[in-house]
């Protein structure tokens, strides 16, 4: 009896942790950040034996500091968060745990993840420190609460994973293919956000956030997502410097994209028409870095 206590007093701490520092966003992030390390990797035929440890450093610091974004995150915006349906069970909210000790967490994951990105190299330490900044005060202490473009100044943050992987394993991050994968994760943020504001508009609108489709209403939503997908678009081939296939399978998933928007534009309600471009937002970045992973990876097995 005793036993069973103690464990379900585990699994509750653990619930708790792993909603404050938003584990499901860190899993998500780590996929980008692997297909920027392992495409430099491929691209500078580094050996990934005698790089091993760098990539450890690269996955612990990667993990600590969005872990410690989340912790801020949930921190600062725990007065908004009790009113919105989808957060108000978060840890912070329900008193499950208590700011100070989240501060602290936040504190402590920070210098540490740091720490251990400096041991891959003081560039990937360097876009770390700028990653969790840019997140926690351009973003949720100053442009959530203030203007439409939130979600352009917080994907900023949001596409610093990739940039991180890959400076984790060659220290410059001028190379084309790249500034792809940053721009494409930047661009992709526009549409996905959107889409998930639409389909949570009465909340955002509750909590008077001043999300794109709450402020300027569906269509000119529609109108600005179309006009980031033609970028994105473009932005494929930049991958061409690096590969054929890569190029092609970037600017598919986009052509896509824009079409299931001007089609489903036209066919569904505003609510269809958000979950549809949601679910295709998932499926464009799952294949995306994907594709990207496991061409890297069986460029470097071969190579051996």
């Amino acid at each position: 009896m005793q036993s069973s206590d103690i464990t379900t007093e585990k699994q509750t701490f653990s619930q708790v942790l792993g909603k404050t520092v938003k584990t499901g966003i860190i899993k998500s992030n780590l996929v980008p950040m692997f297909a920027g390390l392992t495409l430099a990797l491929y691209t500078y035929q580094i050996n990934l034996v005698g790089k091993l440890p760098d990539i450890f450093f690269a996955l612990i610091g990667t993990t600590l500091v969005i872990g410690a974004a989340g912790a801020f995150n949930n921190l600062y915006d725990r007065d908004i968060d009790a009113i919105m349906e989808r957060t108000k069970t978060r840890p912070t909210v329900t008193g499950d745990i208590k700011p100070a000790a989240v501060l602290v967490l936040g504190i402590v994951m920070s210098i540490v993840g740091i720490a251990v990105l400096y041991f891959a190299t003081p560039l990937a330490a360097l876009l770390g420190f700028l990653g969790l900044f840019f997140y926690v005060v351009p973003y949720t202490m100053w442009s959530k609460r203030r203007t439409i473009y939130n979600t352009e100044i917080g994907s900023i943050s949001g596409a610093m994973p990739p940039l991180i992987g890959w400076a984790a394993m060659y220290p410059d991050i001028t190379h084309p293919a790249i500034l792809g994968l940053f721009v494409v994760m930047i661009i992709w943020q526009m549409p996905h956000f959107y889409a998930i504001a639409i389909r949570n508009h009465k909340a955002y609108e509750g909590a008077n956030i001043p999300m794109l489709p709450v402020v300027k209403g569906t269509k000119r939503t529609y109108h600005q997502t179309n006009v980031y997908l033609v970028i994105m678009i473009l932005i494929s081939f930049l991958f061409g410097s690096l590969s054929l296939g890569l190029m092609l399978v970037a600017l598919l998933l986009s052509v896509i994209w824009l079409v299931i928007s001007v089609r489903r534009y036209d066919e569904a309600e505003p609510e269809q028409w958000a979950k549809s471009m949601f679910f295709y937002s998932l499926i464009h970045m799952t294949v995306l870095f994907s594709t990207v992973i496991i061409y890297s990876l069986v460029g470097i097995i071969f190579r051996l």
